[in-house]
C-alpha cells in the first residue's frame, strides 16, 4: 500500500515575514502589514525617528541590547519552506504494501499547525523596508514614494533593496563599537521575521571587516573551485579503467553533497543552485530521498534547519576503497591541485573517512567481484558506507569512541526443549516406530528427533530461564511429534546440482471480486485455513479445501455450515493477521488418543490502534490489546506461541504475552514508522524494519538493540529469518532482497528480479538454502541463497510486467547483468534466481514454505 506523495508542508507561522510568507495562498494574520503599502500611525511622542538609510548609535544599541524573547520581540521563529521544522507537524508517509490502504499523506498528521502569537503593529522605529499593508487591502500608491512623520516608504523593489543595503551598511559601521557584535542584530532581525534584511546584513558582514572597511572583492580565481573540481573529477572517473569505476563512483556522492552545502554556506546561492541542478540526476537511483531533501536549500539558514544537512555536516561519510583505487584518486587530485583538486582533497580529508582494503583481504574488491559489479550495473552503496558512519552491524549510534563498532555476542543456537516435553515426545515417537516401522534406508522417528535437537558445538543458545514459557501440554507434545514426522518425510531441497536449481512447486490461491479491499493474508500451519484482513474493518477466514469449516462446539454454534466465517470488531482497516504455530492433523489416531493440533486462535491489527485475539472455536474476540497510539502495521507470533510482537506507526515495536493485557517490552529507536517485524527461530531476538531504511535486531531479554543493518535504498516491506537462525532476509519496495549474516553483522549479497512496487512476503525452506518471495509485480520467485557456481548461468533479462516470464532459456545473448531498456519496464535479474512463476494480474500478498517444503501463495485478482 503505497502512500501517495510527500506530506504537504504546513503554512508558515503568522509571525514570519520571510520568503514565501505572503505567497502560495498562505494565511496571514489580520494585523500583519504587507510590504509596499503605507500605514498611517499617529505621531509617537519622543525623539524623532532617524532618517532613511541611516541608523543612529543610540537606536542600534537599543536593538542590540534587547534580550531574545523580550516583551516587544516576537518569540516565533521563521522556518524556511521545505525545512524540517516547517514539516514537524505533518506525519511523513512511508511506503507500504499496495493492499494496505494507508490514508493519504496529508491526512495522517497531527492536524494543522498551531498559529503563532499575533504580531504587534510596526512602530515608528520599524525598518522602512519591512513596512507592509494590512492583509486584504490594496496599496494606495503603486511604484511611488510616500512620506509620513519623517519616514520614507518605498514600494519599488530596486529602491527597497537600495534602502536595505544602505541601512545594513550603516549598521555594520557601528558593529565595531557594539559590545554584543553582529550576532545580536542578526538575532533580532530573525526573531522579527525580517529575513531579507537579515540576509542582506549577513552578506554585507561577510564582505567587510569588523570596523566597516570593505574587503577586497574576490575574483574568479579566488573563489573556491567546488564546481570546477567536481566536474574535473567526474570526467576522470568516467574515463577511468572499468576495474576501478564501481568504487570510484562512490566518491562522487559525498563530494557532491559537501560541495553543495559549502557553496550555500559561503553565500553563493546561484552557483550552488546551478551546480545542484546540473549534477543531481546522476545520483537519483540510489539517493533519491536525499536529493529531494537538499533541493530546496538555498540559504545558510536552510542548512542549519535541515535535519539531513546537519546529519551530513556533523558526521563523517564512510567510504571503502581498494588500495589501488585510493592511490590513483590521490595522485589525480594532487596533479590537478590548481584546477580544483585541492578543494576536493580538502573535502575528503575534512568530511570523509576513507577505509582502504586489500584485494586479497576482502572478497568484495577481488577482480571477479569488480567485474561482476560492472556487468550487473551495481550502483548501490554497501552497508558500511555513508551516514551516520557507524560500523557495519553495530547498533550503537552514540558519540563514545570506545563503544563505536561494538558487536554484542549473539546466541543464535536453538532454544533447548523443556526436559519433560522432550521425554514425552521421545516416548510418543518410540510408540509410533513400534506401530509403523520405517522402511529400509529411512530414519526412525526417534533418530530423526535426535538429529533435530542436536546442538552444534560452536553455537551458543539461550536458556528456558532467560525467556519464560508456560508448562507444556498434551497439545505441545502432539505438535512436536507431527513436526518430526514432517521433517523426515519432507521434500528435501539441497541446492544447486550441476548448476541447475532445485524444482520447487507453488500452490497459488487467488481471491476474486475483492475490489482491491484485501490488505493482508496468512495461512495456518495446518494448511486448512486462510485469513484475510479487509479495508472495510473486518476479517474473513476460509477453508483451503473448500469444505465447510468444522465447528469445535456444534452445540454452541447456531450459524449455518459454511466454508468461510467473518470476524467483526475492528473500527478501522485491518493491516495484519497471523495464525499461531500449529500442526496438521495426525492420521490413524483413535478418538480417545486424538489431541487437536489445529489453529485455534488468530491475531489481527488495525488502524484503530488495537490488536485483537480471536477464538476460532467460538469465532469471537477474546482480548483487545491496547498500547500503540497510532495504526498498527504488522504483527507476528513467536516460534513457540505465547509471545507476539507488533509494529506501529508510532515508530515503536512492542512485545506482548497473550495472558497479559499490557506490553512487556517497547523497542524504540527507529526514526520513522516500523513497517514489519519478525522473530528469530529461538525466540530470543526480534527484528524490526522501518521506513527509515534500516533493520534492527533487538534482544527480548533486555530490550536493547544488538544489530543494525543499513544498505536499503527503499522502504523495507518484508523480512524473514532463516530457520537455522543464521541469516536474515529483508526486501524493499525497490525490488531488492538483502541477505544479512547475523553473527558478524555483514551483508552477504543483494538479489534483484522483482519489478518496482514492493516485495510483500518472504519465506525460507526447511533447510534454509532456498528463499521464496512474492510482490506487487504479480510473480512468485525462487532464490538460491548460496552463490551460484557461474555468474553467467541462470540469467534473466527483462521483465515485461505481471504475466511475462523470460528465463535463462530464452534470454538474449548479452553480457551478464545487462538489460534492454524498454521504456523503463525491463528489470535486471541477478543469477541467484532459480525460477519465476508469473500470475495474470494478481499481486502476491503472501508466500509460505510449509514444513513439507511446498510453497503456498495467495493474492487477489485485480483486473
Amino acid at each position: 500500500m503505497s502512500a501517495p506523495g510527500g506530506a504537504p508542508s504546513p503554512a508558515p507561522r503568522s509571525g514570519s515575514m520571510g520568503p514565501g510568507a505572503n505567497g502560495g495562498n498562505m494565511p496571514m494574520s489580520s494585523q500583519q502589514p504587507m510590504s509596499g503599502t503605507p500605514v498611517h500611525h499617529p505621531p509617537t511622542p519622543g525623539p524623532p525617528p532617524p532618517q532613511s538609510g541611516a541608523m543612529s548609535q543610540q537606536n542600534l544599541n537599543q536593538i542590540s541590547r534587547r534580550k531574545p524573547g523580550g516583551g516587544d520581540v516576537c518569540d516565533e521563529e521563521y522556518y524556511p519552506p521545505g525545512s524540517s521544522q516547517s514539516n514537524s507537524t505533518a506525519l511523513k508517509p512511508s511506503a507500504r504494501k499496495r493492499p494496505r490502504h494507508r490514508p493519504p499523506a496529508g491526512k495522517r498528521g497531527h492536524g494543522p499547525p498551531t498559529p503563532g502569537p499575533e504580531v504587534p503593529r510596526a512602530s515608528a522605529r520599524t525598518a522602512p523596508a519591512e513596512r507592509a499593508a494590512p492583509a486584504g487591502k490594496t496599496p494606495a500608491i503603486q511604484g511611488s514614494q510616500y512620506s509620513h512623520t519623517g519616514l520614507q516608504y518605498v514600494s519599488n523593489s530596486s529602491l527597497m533593496d537600495q534602502a536595505l543595503s544602505v541601512a545594513s551598511r550603516a549598521s555594520l559601521k557601528l558593529l565595531g563599537q557594539n559590545p554584543l557584535g553582529p550576532d545580536a542584530v542578526i538575532d533580532y532581525l530573525a526573531k522579527k521575521g525580517y529575513s531579507r534584511t537579515e540576509a542582506m546584513l549577513r552578506m554585507e558582514s561577510a564582505n567587510q571587516e569588523i570596523d566597516g572597511r570593505p574587503l577586497p572583492p574576490l575574483g574568479e580565481d579566488a573563489r573556491p573551485k567546488f564546481r570546477q573540481g567536481f566536474d574535473l573529477l567526474k570526467t576522470w572517473v568516467e574515463e577511468n579503467l572499468d576495474l576501478y569505476k564501481p568504487e570510484l563512483r562512490r566518491v562522487l556522492w559525498p563530494l557532491f553533497v559537501y560541495s553543495f552545502l559549502n557553496m550555500v554556506t559561503s553565500f553563493y546561492p546561484q552557483d550552488a543552485k546551478q551546480f545542484f541542478e546540473s549534477n543531481k540526476n546522476m545520483f537519483l537511483p540510489e539517493h533519491t530521498d536525499d536529493v529531494r531533501v537538499f533541493e530546496p536549500i538555498s540559504l545558510p539558514e536552510h542548512v542549519q534547519a535541515n535535519d539531513t544537512a546537519k546529519l551530513y555536516r556533523t558526521n563523517k561519510y564512510r567510504i571503502v576503497l581498494s588500495n589501488p583505487a585510493y592511490t590513483n584518486l590521490l595522485q589525480f587530485l594532487e596533479s590537478k591541485e590548481k584546477e580544483g583538486g585541492s578543494v576536493m582533497n580538502a573535502i575528503l580529508s575534512s568530511y570523509c573517512t576513507i577505509k582502504t582494503m586489500d584485494r586479497a583481504a576482502d572478497d568484495r574488491f577481488s577482480f571477479a567481484a569488480m567485474l561482476g559489479q560492472i556487468g550487473a550495473g551495481q550502483t548501490f552503496p554497501s552497508e558500511d558506507e555513508g551516514i551516520p558512519g557507524h560500523h557495519p552491524g553495530s547498533a550503537y549510534t552514540g558519540d563514545n569512541p570506545a563503544m563505536a563498532g561494538t558487536l554484542p555476542r549473539l546466541r543464535l543456537g536453538k532454544m533447548p526443549m523443556e526436559q519433560t516435553l522432550e521425554e514425552d515426545v521421545r516416548a510418543e515417537l518410540a510408540d509410533e516406530d513400534a506401530k509403523d516401522a520405517p522402511g529400509p534406508g529411512r530414519h526412525t522417528l526417534v533418530q530423526e528427533f535426535e538429529q533435530m535437537i542436536k546442538k552444534e558445538e560452536d553455537e551458543e543458545a539461550p536458556t528456558r530461564a532467560d525467556i519464560p514459557f508456560p508448562p507444556s501440554t498434551a497439545r505441545d507434545v502432539a505438535i512436536e511429534c507431527m513436526k518430526v514426522k514432517e521433517n523426515r518425510d519432507r521434500y528435501k531441497i539441497e541446492g544447486r546440482t550441476g548448476g541447475v536449481g532445485p524444482g520447487v512447486s507453488v500452490c497459488m490461491f487467488t481471491f476474486h471480486n475483492t475490489f482491491d479491499g484485501i490488505n493482508c493474508l496468512d495461512f495456518s500451519d495446518d494448511n486448512l485455513l486462510v485469513a484475510a484482513g479487509f479495508a472495510q474493518s473486518y476479517i474473513r477466514v476460509w477453508s483451503l479445501d473448500g469444505k465447510n469449516i468444522e465447528a469445535a462446539y456444534p452445540e454452541l454454534d447456531d450459524l449455518p455450515p459454511a466454508n468461510s466465517r467473518r470476524l467483526i470488531g475492528h473500527s478501522g482497516p485491518v493491516y495484519a493477521v497471523a495464525f499461531p504455530p500449529c500442526a496438521t492433523k495426525a492420521d490413524n489416531v483413535s478418538s480417545e488418543d486424538y489431541v487437536p493440533t489445529n489453529a485455534r486462535f488468530l491475531l489481527s491489527s488495525s488502524a484503530d490502534k488495537t490488536i485483537r485475539l480471536w477464538s476460532l472455536d467460538t469465532w469471537q474476540c477474546m482480548v483487545v490489546y491496547k498500547g500503540h497510539d497510532r495504526p498498527v502495521w504488522d504483527l507476528r507470533w513467536g516460534p513457540f506461541g505465547h509471545y507476539f510482537v507488533s509494529a506501529g506507526s508510532d515508530r515503536t515495536a512492542r512485545l506482548w504475552v497473550t495472558d497479559h493485557i499490557r506490553q512487556q517490552r517497547i523497542f524504540a529507536g527507529h526514526d520513522q514508522d516500523v513497517d514489519c517485524v519478525c522473530f528469530h527461530p529461538n525466540s530470543a531476538y526480534v527484528f524490526t524494519a522501518s521506513s527509515d531504511k534500516t533493520v534492527r535486531m533487538w534482544a527480548v531479554t533486555t530490550g536493547n538493540a544488538v544489530r543494525m543493518f543499513t544498505g536499503h535504498t527503499g522502504n523495507v516491506t518484508a523480512m524473514e529469518c532463516s530457520r537455522d537462525g543464521k541469516i536474515l532476509a529483508s526486501a524493499d519496495d525497490a525490488g531488492s532482497i538483502f541477505l544479512w549474516d547475523l553473527a558478524p553483522g555483514r551483508l552477504l549479497k543483494r538479489m534483484r528480479g522483482h519489478g518496482k512496487g514492493g516485495i510483500w512476503s518472504l519465506s525460507w525452506s526447511v533447510e534454509s538454502t532456498v528463499l521464496v518471495s512474492g510482490g506487487a509485480d504479480g510473480t512468485v520467485r525462487i532464490w538460491d541463497v548460496a552463490s551460484p557456481q557461474d555468474a553467467s548461468q541462470g540469467r534473466v533479462i527483462g521483465e515485461g510486467g505481471a504475466g511475462t516470464k523470460l528465463d535463462s532459456g530464452n534470454a538474449p545473448t548479452s553480457t551478464a547483468g545487462q538489460s534492454k531498456k524498454k521504456k523503463g519496464k525491463d528489470v535486471v535479474v541477478t543469477p541467484d534466481q532459480i525460477s519465476a512463476f508469473p500470475t495474470k494480474k494478481s499481486p502476491v500478498y503472501k508466500v509460505k514454505f510449509t514444513n513439507m517444503n511446498l510453497v503456498v501463495a495467495g493474492g487477489a485478482y485485480l483486473p
